[in-house]
């Protein structure tokens, strides 16, 4: 198949490739060209445009031969498949710029984590041009191109089994993990490593809370590791008598020099808290016991905040999420104002210190 690449970083370079490698054909556009004419010439994509127009025009362009004797050529047109893997902020402006190229039968597949209500926006809007907007939700980042991308998928079902060669090459295959049930004789979809999730905005859905549930995994590792890095907190403890700070009951409790680093190697080996974040995290700690590089704050790209909207929506308690979501607004000192309030409030009816 052919199919046109919008933003070649390092995850749309990663997706290419591994189409490639199936035998599809991938043609680029990025605003970098020499960046672009670099991956051309390493083999990354079958060839890169400086434009959306020349994009659309190199992947719908088909050429059909009629004829042994005569040896005639026809060039025809056909439904072109376009791939975005830009940032959300990005996509509507892509969508419109693509629409001035695109016609009926076209179909535009975001792999971004745009917002599954714009993404049913989207769908329906394009849908009364005759153009098939699919979204994708796609999970794997850097390491997909080795391990293969988890695919989320939301949007017309005749569109998405035109694009299955594509997102069988994208996914990691029935081994990318063990089989649940190995008597099991009917290979379902989802063990392929990508699902049809449901209608326009299914996809981004599942992918939301794909990520809010990556918010609460990530958070628990860190506060528990964190509470190993202060386990040896007693050997340094000297009672100071200060009214203003609740007093260390039992310093001798809490004095172990814990090697976080050698603790999550140690994790990663049989531990029923093992995970691929884990794997991550002992990655980083073994390069940087201190995380000497890292400042703490901790951005947050949408994906968890949209998912306690949902959750307030539909009535579900989702504490851990929450929890994690202003956990990373607090790790940017955005309680800060809220913890002067406290400040002058405590100094205020009691005198307390100011710290």
């Amino acid at each position: 198949m052919k199919v046109g690449m919008i933003g070649l970083g390092r995850m749309g370079e990663g997706m290419s490739r591994r189409m490639i490698k199936a035998g599809h054909e991938v043609y680029g556009y990025r605003n970098n060209v020499k960046k672009s004419e670099e991956q051309y010439e390493k083999g990354y994509i079958s060839g890169y445009t400086n434009s959306l127009e020349s994009l659309v025009e190199v992947v719908k362009r088909g050429v059909s031969i009629y004829g042994e004797k005569s040896g005639e050529t026809v060039v025809t047109e056909k439904p072109g498949i376009f791939m975005m893997v830009v940032p959300a902020e990005s996509v509507e402006d892509t969508i419109n710029e693509l629409l001035q190229f695109c016609s009926e039968g076209d179909i535009i597949i975001d792999h971004g984590n745009s917002n599954f209500k714009d993404s049913r926006r989207r769908a329906e809007r394009l849908a009364k041009l005759g153009i098939q907007y699919l979204d994708c939700g796609t999970s794997g980042g850097v390491y997909g191109l080795d391990r293969g991308y988890c695919l989320m998928v939301g949007g017309a079902t005749f569109a998405v089994s035109t694009c299955a060669p594509l997102f069988n090459a994208l996914s990691p295959g029935i081994g990318g993990a063990p089989r649940t049930r190995d008597d099991d004789l009917y290979v379902r979809q989802s063990e392929m490593g990508w699902l049809h999730c449901g209608p326009a905005g299914a996809g981004h859905f599942v992918k939301m809370v794909h990520n809010g549930i990556e918010y609460g995994i990530m958070q628990a590792y860190a506060e528990g590791f964190n509470i190993l890095h202060e386990a040896n907190a007693g050997s340094a403890y000297v009672k100071a008598g200060d009214a203003e700070v609740a007093p260390m009951e039992n310093p001798e409790d809490y004095q172990y020099d814990i090697d976080c680093s050698e603790v999550a190697e140690l994790w990663r080996r049989g531990s029923v808290v093992g995970s691929w974040l884990l794997d991550l995290t002992a990655d980083v700690l073994r390069d940087d016991r201190g995380l000497s590089k890292f400042d703490g704050g901790v951005s947050d790209s949408g994906e968890g905040r949209w998912t306690v909207h949902a959750a307030v929506d539909l009535g579900v308690p989702a504490p851990v999420i929450s929890s994690a979501l202003y956990e990373r607004f607090g790790s940017r000192r955005l309680g800060e104002f809220a913890n002067k309030i406290l400040n002058g409030m405590r100094y205020m009816f009691g005198g307390h210190n100011v710290r």
